[in-house]
């Protein structure tokens, strides 16, 4: 048995949320939907105008990597994290929340000098959540950031697509995906979002290559990279993408392939308040029942209710009775 049940790696982002309206996007340039990056003079910029739109969620240490091991562990699974944080007081908030949600990180994930990186994520009152993320020091994120026993002793290596944004990080994943494969570890993939598939597609192709063990999409990402408008040709081809999949359909619930069959899970009725970090608790959810020995199916009604449960409230994170409670109902 494996002493990690995932090990991912991502960005290292602390999060703040501000409630914004679809004029303040306009009026500010910012294109709703999507993660665009931006340099630290912009992010300031940006919460400077948006100052008085902050709602009631915690800062929290994210990047969507870390969302989901975070998410994981908090159902009782155990998860590692390789990431980049400067030695800064966000850097040391990052670490002691990584060690407060019980996963464990790279021992010089913050050596560096620097600025840690921030995404500042901006919900509109349909709950869609655009983000503007600085990487700081996370854009240096290498190959010596990868933590090859840890992957070795892991049943997955979990990637966000956002990595695939920059050489140094994409380097950094070629390489994490190369000891995976030789220890026998999986390797699970996540789009992460609709502007990484259409703008970075060939960097993705290198990751995917002959094909990952398990990948995580959203509708839109699924067709932009099937490049189709029909779902169903989507499901398809994504079998020349990943052996297993995992393609979230927002109130329609979620459709996953096993490597044999399709299986779709309906969603649980929720009053959509901020969409920010659904994807990575379904994520980290599922993970979390594939690797405790749940069949897809079950795995995949679990991590609905998980994602339901998160997109009903601000911020990325469950309180933690919540997470015990969701478990009650994995079958």
């Amino acid at each position: 048995m494996k002493k990690y049940h995932v090990c991912g790696l991502g960005n290292a982002l602390v999060d703040t949320e501000i409630e914004v309206s679809e004029k303040n996007l306009s009026d500010l340039g910012i294109e709703k939907g999507l993660m665009t990056l931006v340099d630290e003079e912009r992010q300031h910029f940006l919460q400077d105008n948006l100052s008085d739109h902050m709602v009631m969620s915690k800062r929290a240490c994210g990047g969507s990597a870390a969302n989901t091991v975070i998410s994981l562990s908090q159902f009782g699974g155990k998860g590692f994290l390789s990431c980049k944080v400067a030695d800064d007081e966000n850097g040391r908030f990052y670490m002691q929340d990584l060690m407060d949600n019980g996963v464990d990180h790279n021992s010089d994930a913050q050596i560096s000098q620097g600025i840690t990186g921030k995404c500042l994520v901006m919900i509109t009152d349909d709950a869609d959540r655009t983000m503007n993320t600085f990487l700081g020091i996370s854009s240096d994120l290498a190959s010596a950031d990868v933590d090859a026993e840890a992957i070795e002793n892991s049943e997955y290596l979990y990637i966000e697509g956002y990595l695939v944004t920059g050489e140094s990080s994409l380097n950094a994943v070629l390489e994490a995906c190369q000891i995976a494969r030789q220890a026998g570890t999986k390797i699970a993939l996540s789009l992460s979002d609709p502007g990484i598939v259409e703008y970075f597609r060939e960097p993705l192709k290198t990751i995917v290559g002959d094909g990952v063990d398990l990948l995580f999409c959203n509708k839109q990402e699924a067709l932009s990279w099937c490049q189709t408008d029909n779902l169903d040709q989507a499901l398809e081809q994504l079998q020349n993408s990943a052996a297993e999949f995992a393609v979230t359909l927002g109130s329609e619930g979620s459709v996953v392939f096993d490597g044999k069959d399709y299986l779709r899970a309906a969603a649980q009725p929720i009053t959509a308040v901020d969409t920010n970090g659904a994807g990575d608790m379904f994520a980290g959810a599922y993970l979390y029942g594939i690797t405790q020995g749940y069949s897809n199916l079950s795995a995949a009604v679990f991590a609905n209710r998980a994602a339901s449960a998160v997109v009903g409230q601000y911020g990325p994170r469950l309180h933690s009775a919540e997470y015990d409670g969701l478990k009650e109902g994995l079958k």
